[in-house]
């Protein structure tokens, strides 16, 4: 299996998500080897800063630091890194019909968003992995996220004789959370996952990341958006002892989080849970596409929409399809709509898992 690491700093605003939020400057880094794919991109916001337990009564200007340029390591793989300070907007990637991905920052200093894909996996082209993460708080949340959960979720599929498939994804999602814990860092991120293995495919998310899907034309959301207006998601947060409030339009937790649920938010764990919604389907003839993003492009685009414009771009033959062009036109729809957040979307293609 062959591992691409890529870290793109980008820049974009959470001010849905959180009132107060840290922006640290990520640097870029790329691993190779060779068979399946991992990557992870950035970008995207989701997050507190605050720990208090009432709302800020006014919000507080800090002064950013200067950026800096900071030479990343490529772990090993391929000699000494490179230095990269380069400042990008845009992020793209395809991999040979697996999968393409277009991350856009947003308007603050660093972009948020993470992303990752495993194909390939045991040499095995019908079992994938695939990710979309929206940090919060700073990188760090997103990028621990992006580089771990797919390994744990498939260390629990493994095990999966002593669990279902749900519950080894939940296990995965739930380890990843207690491991970045234990690191004392600060920031969240939002997940939305995908798991392909012998025909089934198994979406989960945890926060406002959303996966839709494409069945001969029609979009089907396969998640939940967890936010505290979400009357099940209020009712346990206050089942708990948080409150639920509005900011300037936006309900959040204990005045600060505009999300109920996602990995990290040390400050506020007690009631931003990491636990996931997993739905698992079969792959059928008629399902064309999975689009994976953060909530950049669902706060702007329907799920209607989003399938409306990038289905003659990602059906038909081979020779014809363009699902990165998909990406693109999504991300710049939401942009002209007025998007501050950063923006990722990933467009998987379903037909070649079908079993």
């Amino acid at each position: 299996m062959s591992v691409v690491v890529s870290n793109s700093p980008v820049f974009s605003p959470s001010h849905h998500k959180s009132i107060f939020s840290t922006s640290t400057l990520s640097p870029r880094s790329r691993i190779s080897p060779s068979t399946s794919t991992f990557r992870q991109s950035f970008g995207g916001g989701d997050g507190p800063s605050t720990s208090g337990s009432s709302p800020p009564s006014a919000l507080v200007k800090r002064k950013r630091p200067a950026r800096l340029d900071i030479p990343i390591m490529n772990m090993g793989f391929g000699g000494p890194g490179t230095p990269r300070g380069v400042q990008e907007t845009m992020v793209e990637e395809e991999r040979d019909g697996f999968y393409s991905v277009c991350c856009k920052k947003g308007r603050r200093a660093v972009m948020e968003d993470r992303f990752s894909a495993v194909v390939d996996i045991h040499g095995d082209s019908k079992q994938a992995f695939f990710g979309v993460f929206d940090g919060h708080g700073g990188v760090k949340a997103a990028d621990y996220v992006a580089e771990n959960l797919n390994k744990n979720i498939m260390a629990e599929v493994a095990r999966k004789d002593e669990n279902s498939v749900e519950d080894a994804v939940k296990h995965g999602y739930l380890k990843t959370d207690t491991d970045f814990l234990e690191q004392e860092l600060l920031g969240g991120s939002c997940c939305v996952t995908a798991l392909i293995n012998k025909g089934d495919l198994i979406v989960s998310n945890a926060g406002d990341c959303r996966a839709v899907l494409s069945r001969g034309g029609a979009a089907e959301a396969l998640t939940t958006d967890h936010r505290p207006s979400r009357q099940d998601e209020k009712d346990r947060i206050e089942a708990l002892g948080g409150y639920i409030d509005s900011y300037n339009g936006v309900w959040r937790i204990q005045g600060s989080l505009a999300v109920s649920r996602g990995i990290g938010d040390r400050q506020l764990k007690q009631w931003v849970i990491a636990e996931p919604e997993t739905k698992v389907l079969k792959i059928k003839s008629d399902d064309e596409f999975l689009i994976l993003a953060s909530d950049g492009l669902w706060d702007k685009v329907t799920n209607q929409e989003a399938v409306d414009i990038a289905r003659p771009l990602c059906t038909g033959s081979n020779s014809q399809t363009q699902p990165l062009a998909a990406c693109k036109k999504l991300v710049e729809l939401s942009v002209s709509r007025g998007s501050l957040d950063d923006v990722s979307v990933m467009v998987i293609q379903l037909p070649q898992y079908m079993q």
